[in-house]
């Protein structure tokens, strides 16, 4: 389990914020209207260390959706570690 965890944040690192971003984008234009702060706040967690380092609305802009996500944004980056740490494969989401 251990080693499974440091590949994937090997993986992570090789994913720069651009790309995790577009990532993020795609899976918001696919999500059902009804599910899509759900998406959102699952995509964020899944790709939150590779996000550490952008701001809400560095984050909201790129994304393309309104700076009030910004909060949305920064909540998940913190609730993140918190899951990893009970668990939460993130490559699984």
């Amino acid at each position: 389990m251990l080693y499974r965890r440091q590949m994937k944040q090997l993986e992570d690192r090789a994913m720069n914020p651009t790309e995790a971003m577009r990532n993020v984008k795609a899976a918001l234009q696919s999500a059902p209207r009804n599910g899509y702060i759900a998406e959102l706040h699952v995509q964020i967690i899944k790709y939150a260390d590779v996000l550490q380092n952008v701001s809400g609305k560095e984050f909201c802009e790129e994304v393309g959706i309104g700076p009030s996500f910004g909060t949305e944004f920064a909540k998940m980056k913190k609730i993140a570690p918190r899951l990893r740490n009970a668990g939460l494969i993130p490559e699984k989401i």
